[in-house]
């Protein structure tokens, strides 16, 4: 519990600085994206993609030489899902304390919503999936789009390999 306190307050600090990526991990992280895959990037806010720049990097690092480009998109776009709630930093903050006390079935009650707010923390909540949509959509590797599906699963419930999924998710650190 003290563990996720502390990666939460670390990435909504994060969030709070300007800009994306720097250029050159911009860069690097374009050359492993598809050209569907680089629209869903640009959607993407600039903490989200600097975040997910730093889990891609980890993931090269210790995945070589089975780090394929589906594995890095995968680590790129693993949290895409959070742009159909189109909420910003302090909202996704209110949204993650509303999900630590609120049951996980009422997202998708929520999500069906016609009000606005709670419609948009269900679908924050509901990132995963909606992320693999996305994904899906945009032509995008199986293992891209599984892995933004699976990735805040329980290790039991993965449909990506083994090892590729603990590594993301332990460079994720959510």
């Amino acid at each position: 519990m003290t563990a996720s306190i502390v990666h939460l307050a670390v990435r909504f600090l994060g969030s709070l600085r300007p800009g994306g990526p720097a250029r050159d991990d911009e860069q690097w992280a374009l050359t492993k994206l598809t050209d569907g895959e680089r629209a869903l990037w640009r959607q993407m806010s600039n903490p989200d993609r600097r975040h997910a720049v730093g889990v891609a990097q980890m993931v090269a690092a210790r995945l070589w030489p089975e780090a394929v480009r589906p594995v890095l998109a995968a680590a790129l776009l693993h949290d895409v899902g959070k742009v159909v709630s189109g909420l910003r930093t302090p909202a996704r903050v209110v949204a993650t304390l509303v999900w630590a006390v609120v049951p996980s079935e009422r997202a998708t009650v929520w999500c069906e919503s016609p009000r606005t707010f709670p419609r948009r923390l269900g679908q924050y909540h509901r990132h995963p999936e909606l992320g693999e949509q996305l994904l899906v959509e945009a032509g995008a590797d199986p293992t891209t789009s599984t892995w933004a599906a699976d990735h805040h699963r329980p290790t039991s419930q993965w449909r990506v390999a083994a090892r590729v999924g603990s590594v993301l998710k332990d460079c994720d650190g959510d």
